[in-house]
């Protein structure tokens, strides 16, 4: 990033919707502006866990709002990304197109465990430079997480579906304050991150950090009544539940250094807080300065390791994970790379504008086309887009995720299952290139592609257009049997594919 370099990250919480802009200056951002709105959509969730509609509204106008003030930015120059709300919310999507539009900027919902390395990383930059082992807690409205790391090197991570927001609407929804509620709210959060004991055990790490917004409300009480600042320990904690259980209930509660908009789940913050204390044998928490939205911009100057590099070894896990062939997966995404980058070479397509990235998602779908064929062998494909689908792989949000699994379920079989998402170019001319690589490579070994190129056609009404040298079918006639197979399965699309020379 060039000196004096706008940057911008958008956070959409459970609880808050927040906006951090600034400047690069001489390799360091500079905050300029920071605007935070209590959305507070996770209280939006009804028990089909689809947003309503007041819950949506209230987010575009947010992000309305927030996207006057990103007018003119580049986008690179922003990120933005949502999170365990919007990771259950079964109507996302429909929330999604529209908030991309009023922000102006795509919006990835990304995984649990890439909201915590995210988390980790922008803690980490705002800390001194320590060789200490760091447990970093952030308790949110509807999602906790925990990592170990030392250093700018997060080691454990993972994300727990317990948050304030959640914790107040089931165990203090009608708002009362009692010393059984708190304990059934601990006890029940306890539940839950019981498997953390073991990977987060306090022979594990030195020192404890609180990121976000639940240990600042709690640490704000716990300053204006006299208590350190800047930590929050076991003993304040009891001081906060004594203090609750007086006031009764919200609409009761006064309290110095409690805003307004905490009030209402502040009951479910403390049984949560209380819950990871007691769990993993915390005696002081430290209030880190740093968190999601820093990370994001860590993400952005490249002062940690590139998302690529973290994309790159995620697959490289999965692959191992899973025992792929991965000579195979190479050799696969070699092929299929070749034969797209003539199609996305064309400048009249604006979806091609970023050709390296459509090359690096098609060769990871490549590298993983066959990482379901450790359940099955006939239906490796299905499974195969199973596992993307709801694997946690750091680097990549959701969505990309998802796009790797249609890859992986299309690159074999009858076209008609992806039949709704082949209206878009991109994906259909992707798809194209690795359903040929999969079946020039079919004997699992490198083809023969002397004279082979996969064009843009010409002539209506095809898509592209795969030509072959001369005798090339007669040299390998199951892959000439095969690619006519395949030249007839899309003609049944709205991508028809000729081939030439066979």
């Amino acid at each position: 990033m060039q000196n004096g370099s706008r940057l911008a990250a958008v956070d959409l919480g459970s609880n808050s919707f927040r906006l951090e802009i600034g400047r690069v200056d001489h390799g360091e951002f500079r905050r300029t502006e920071y605007l935070k709105e209590t959305v507070r959509q996770g209280g939006g969730l009804d028990e089909n866990r689809n947003l309503t509609a007041d819950a949506m509204q209230s987010g575009w106008d947010c992000l309305a709002r927030f996207g006057e003030r990103l007018a003119g930015f580049k986008p690179g120059e922003v990120r933005a990304v949502a999170t365990q709300t919007l990771r259950e919310a079964r109507n996302r999507d429909e929330f999604l197109k529209t908030a991309n539009e009023v922000l102006g900027f795509p919006i990835d919902v990304i995984s649990g465990r890439e909201e915590a390395r995210l988390i980790y990383q922008g803690v980490a930059h705002m800390l001194e430079r320590s060789e200490e082992r760091r447990l970093v807690i952030d308790i949110g409205g509807r999602s906790t997480e925990l990592i170990l790391g030392q250093g700018m090197t997060p080691s454990v991570m993972e994300s727990f579906r317990v948050g304030s927001i959640a914790w107040s609407k089931r165990y203090f929804a009608d708002g009362q304050f009692t010393r059984k509620a708190f304990e059934i709210a601990e006890i029940a959060a306890k539940a839950v991150l019981d498997e953390a004991f073991d990977a987060y055990h306090p022979d594990n790490w030195d020192v404890a950090y609180g990121s976000a917004g639940t240990v600042g409300a709690i640490g704000d009480v716990l300053v204006a009544a006299g208590w350190p600042q800047g930590v929050v320990t076991q003993d304040g904690l009891d001081w906060l539940l004594e203090k609750l259980v007086a006031g009764q209930s919200v609409d009761r509660l006064r309290m110095l250094g409690m805003r307004e908009d905490r009030k209402a789940i502040i009951g479910g913050g403390v049984s949560v807080m209380r819950a990871v204390f007691s769990l993993l044998g915390i005696e002081s928490m430290q209030h880190a300065a740093g968190g999601l939205r820093h990370g994001l911009i860590c993400d952005l100057l490249g002062t940690s390791n590139t998302v690529d590099d973290l994309r790159i070894n995620s697959v490289q896990r999965l692959a191992t994970k899973f025992a792929i062939d991965t000579v195979h997966g190479a050799r696969v995404g070699n092929v299929a790379t070749q034969l797209l980058a003539p199609i996305i070479s064309d400048p009249s397509c604006s979806e091609f504008a970023k050709r390296d990235r459509f090359l690096r998602k098609l060769n990871w779908a490549a590298q993983l086309h066959e990482v379901g064929s450790h359940i099955s062998h006939s239906d490796y494909h299905k499974h195969g887009a199973y596992i993307l689908d709801n694997a946690d792989a750091m680097g990549f949000s959701l969505s990309e995720m998802h796009r790797l699994s249609l890859l992986v379920l299309g690159h074999r079989g009858k076209l008609r299952k992806l039949e709704p998402m082949l209206g878009e170019e991109g994906l259909a001319a992707q798809l194209m290139s690795l359903r040929l690589a999969v079946i020039l490579c079919h004997a699992r070994r490198d083809p023969d592609l002397e004279g082979m190129t996969l064009e843009r056609s010409t002539q209506a009404p095809y898509f592209a257009c795969l030509t072959t040298r001369i005798g090339w079918a007669a040299a390998y006639p199951q892959s000439a049997y095969l690619l006519k197979e395949e030249a007839l399965a899309w003609q049944k699309t709205a991508w028809p594919l000729e081939i030439r020379g066979l």
